[in-house]
């Protein structure tokens, strides 16, 4: 080939070449331009549009990490970024998704919002501003030590500075269910002792149980406390149980008798409350429209028995005493706070105080039986103890009862002569003590009748009144006059010079008038029955 041909040729390659680098060049700038302008535009996509973007719902972080990395950047935008109110609406939505069925459960759509709403308005006239966050890994956290609760306590409180509330209920339980085991008992003591003694972590220790504060010589140690007890709970008095006027309204509410209430459930009476109810009883009294006892029969009954059964000189006569409604002197000082330590007659009652048996009024120093339902479970342990002619005089006042109804006197003054061997230690010299005597006789009574004392009626004060319960409509009233070394005519004289009935004028069943005399001489009752004029 010529020169002059191969020139032609190669100046043709050159030019397709050229030609070559012109398209390429147009292509590279026509593909360019979309890719710039799409970078350009995702650079002026906010914070809160990419949070919006992510479809959780097909794809939801895959590790707890990641779930906590994803509400941390929805709540930094929460408190940071600038959005429209449907963008805090939907980034409320966002963070929602991320919620278990738990969380949702507890956090309603509406309530939510409205709560973020408000929060974020409170941050923001604070000028308060989320910018950052960090999630730490597992080898960043020191992992407290799980077998020392004070050293983590202690802990917390030195990463926080926020003290705790400690609520223990039952303090006492290991007292009462572990009685003999006083090595443990003690090895608690000094737990509490240092848990919650002079510590910084503790803002506020509340506890609760039967028991005060166990003295252990060092182990009493917990004199930090201000205590609040059933011989003086001081200004917590009203909490102990129900008021009168709670249960007053509650017998309103459910058309229930509050003087039949009064006499099943009151007796504990303080300085700050005079009349305090046993609650669990009177709720299952109103709910049920039965005065009974509902206390727990196989703990009260063993409890009883195990107590008035200790071999205390004078504790057997004492409880007969309070049986037939006499008050008992008491020292609780002597207490030693727990279940086996007894010294003295004046342990056992203080206990018996502590566990609801007994009403105490501090300003006496005296101890009682508080009232119906308690004075049943006395009689049942009584009875199971087999304290001789007692548990036989009780078993006997159904009889004697049953003797006034069917008006035979002779029956009814022997009755009364058994119950007044049991209560001969009683000082018998005074129609109050002949009252007491006249309470154990009748204790059947209290099956079928509100029991009044000193009950102000025409022109005087009755002795005893017996009003039948609203059940029993077809029992007789029982007016009863006592009288010491007088004569029963006398007592059934005074019923009616006194007009002794006449404040039972609304009631309309029948009413029997019963006089009772103690001669001193011949050391026999007598008894007189007789109808009432109608």
């Amino acid at each position: 080939m010529s020169q002059r041909g191969r020139r032609a040729i190669k100046g043709i390659l050159i030019g397709l070449v050229l030609i070559a680098l012109v398209v390429g060049y147009y292509f590279y700038l026509s593909n360019r331009k979309p890719k710039e302008a799409a970078e350009d535009t995702e650079t002026t996509v906010s914070a809160v549009q990419k949070l919006l973007l992510k479809n959780i719902d097909d794809d939801y972080p895959p590790t707890p990490r990641e779930v906590l990395k994803l509400y941390s950047d929805i709540t930094v935008c929460f408190y940071s970024e600038d959005y429209t109110d449907e963008e805090l609406t939907q980034l409320a939505l966002q963070i929602e998704k991320l919620y278990d069925e738990e969380l949702i459960a507890n956090n309603t759509p509406d309530q939510y919002q409205k709560n973020l709403r408000w929060d974020i308005k409170t941050m923001k006239d604070k000028n308060l501003r989320v910018t950052s966050y960090s999630v730490a890994s597992a080898t960043d956290v020191d992992y407290f030590d799980e077998n020392d609760l004070i050293e983590a306590m202690q802990d917390v409180y030195e990463e926080t500075r926020r003290p705790f509330v400690v609520i223990i209920d039952e303090w006492d339980c290991i007292f009462r269910e572990y009685r003999e085991n006083h090595e443990a008992q003690e090895q608690y003591l000094d737990f509490l002792r240092d848990f919650l003694k002079d510590k910084a972590y503790i803002h506020l220790a509340y506890m609760t149980g039967i028991l005060p504060i166990k003295k252990y010589g060092t182990h009493s140690a917990l004199n930090m406390f201000d205590e609040f007890s059933m011989t003086n709970p001081g200004p917590l008095a009203e909490f102990v149980g129900f008021t009168e006027e709670e249960v007053a309204a509650l017998c309103k509410q459910y058309g229930r008798n509050l003087s039949e209430l009064k006499e099943w459930y009151d007796g504990y009476h303080f300085e700050k409350a005079r009349s305090i109810y046993s609650p669990r009883s009177v709720v299952t009294a109103i709910l049920t429209g039965i005065c009974d006892s509902y206390w727990n029969r196989t703990e009260t009954f063993e409890a009883l028995r195990f107590y008035i059964d200790m071999n205390f000189e004078g504790l057997k006569d004492d409880v007969l005493s309070m049986l037939a409604g006499e008050r008992i002197p008491v020292n609780t000082g002597t207490f030693s706070n727990d279940m086996t330590t007894f010294y003295s007659e004046d342990d056992v009652l203080t206990l018996l105080i502590h566990l609801g048996y007994l009403g105490y009024d501090f300003s006496y120093k005296e101890v009682f039986i508080p009232n119906s339902e308690v004075r049943g479970e006395y009689i049942n342990a009584v009875a199971a103890s087999q304290w001789g002619e007692v548990s036989k005089a009780l078993k006997n006042s159904s009889d004697t009862l049953q003797a006034i109804w069917q008006k035979y006197p002779e029956k009814v003054a022997e009755g009364i002569e058994q119950a007044h061997f049991e209560t001969a230690h009683i000082q018998y010299n005074d129609e109050n003590a002949l009252s007491y005597t006249i309470s154990l006789a009748l204790y059947a009574a209290r099956n079928f009748y509100t029991v009044y004392r000193e009950l102000p009626t025409g022109k005087g004060l009755a002795d005893m009144v017996f009003l039948p319960r609203r059940q029993f409509p077809d029992k007789p009233a029982l007016v009863v006059e006592l009288k010491w070394n007088h004569s029963a005519e006398g007592a059934l004289a005074q019923i009616k010079e006194k007009q002794y009935c006449k404040s039972l004028e609304d009631y309309r069943g029948n009413i029997l008038l019963v006089g009772v005399n103690y001669d001193k001489v011949t050391r026999e009752h007598t008894c007189v029955i007789e109808d009432a004029e109608k």
